[in-house]
């Protein structure tokens, strides 16, 4: 199982990162360790790639992308050849994400106007992708990236517009009020979308969102329909990932004691959101039902 532990390790630490990276990694990392099992049964494959699958939705708790990743690839396993069929589902998976990430750029970017200045958080494919698409168009943009503390994802976001030839400025998280009167519109990224329309997102995404409903600046969210997750249809609430808080500081001597907490993300509800970005059109919040329902049929 070396892809497995290997993808798994890199997932947990977040080597890999980013909500579709994590989903087309987990596909990708099924399909290998599908291709390298040999002689054994249509049984014990099948036992071993669901004990695979078990392993990588274990790295991340909050990321729906790499559950539904694993159920998408692993429906597979229901065909008359196995192997072929979890083989053909993980590459479709990963295309079709790929694919997304293409609609939603050129769906956001019609909301994006010559002239306006764009306010992102974290580092989103999805996000980058409607920034990148309106300059492609021609519109003249420039865009704001918080330094999205304590991982500093903002900075990967920021040098990746810079060397687009995008105008590019980094703040600190905590500057979003005091330069919100320069910003037209907000696009973050998604690490998942619940039943009722909200966002769960990088932390910090809900204190922008505030601030942009209080000063009536457009927020908007990208989303592959692959980050709405089904089971908070029923009910299930997601999990909130805590993780190590030697990311934000190590304190030592008289600092020594203090507790640190390290939230990886937060709920944004669907009142202060505008519209999902999805790679099938433009969807109100109240729309999430709809796509869950649509789309995740196959998880029932």
């Amino acid at each position: 199982m070396d892809v497995i532990k290997e993808t798994f390790e890199k997932i947990k630490n977040m080597e890999i990162r980013g909500a579709g990276r994590i989903g087309r990694a987990a596909a990708n990392a099924l399909k290998m360790y599908a291709l390298k099992i040999q002689h054994l049964s249509n049984e014990e494959f099948k036992n071993r790639m669901k004990k695979a699958g078990e392993v990588l939705v274990s790295a991340r708790p909050t990321a729906v992308s790499l559950p539904n990743a694993v159920k998408f690839v692993l429906k597979g396993l229901e065909d008359e050849d196995p192997k072929v069929g979890v083989v053909k589902r993980a590459e479709e998976f990963i295309n079709s994400s790929l694919k997304a990430i293409e609609n939603i750029g050129k769906f956001g970017a019609n909301r994006i106007r010559d002239g306006d200045t764009i306010l992102t958080h974290c580092n989103s494919e999805a996000a980058i992708s409607v920034i990148k698409t309106a300059y492609d168009e021609g519109k003249d943009i420039k865009v704001f990236c918080t330094e999205t503390r304590p991982r500093n994802q903002g900075y990967i976001t920021a040098k990746t517009l810079y060397d687009y030839g995008i105008d590019t400025t980094l703040i600190v998280d905590s500057a979003v009020r005091y330069f919100i009167r320069e910003i037209d519109i907000v696009v973050v990224g998604a690490d998942a979308i619940t039943a009722n329309g909200c966002l769960v997102n990088k932390i910090g995404t809900s204190q922008i969102a505030l601030v942009a409903n209080e000063s009536r600046v457009p927020f908007l969210t990208a989303a592959e329909t692959y980050k709405f997750h089904p089971k908070t249809i029923v009910g299930e609430l997601i999990e909130i990932e805590e993780r190590d808080p030697s990311e934000v500081v190590v304190f030592e001597g008289k600092y020594r004691g203090i507790k640190i907490r390290n939230p990886a993300f937060d709920v944004t509800p669907s009142k202060y959101i505008d519209a999902i970005i999805t790679e099938v059109g433009l969807i109100p919040p109240q729309g999430a039902w709809y796509i869950i329902e649509k789309y995740f049929g196959w998880l029932k």
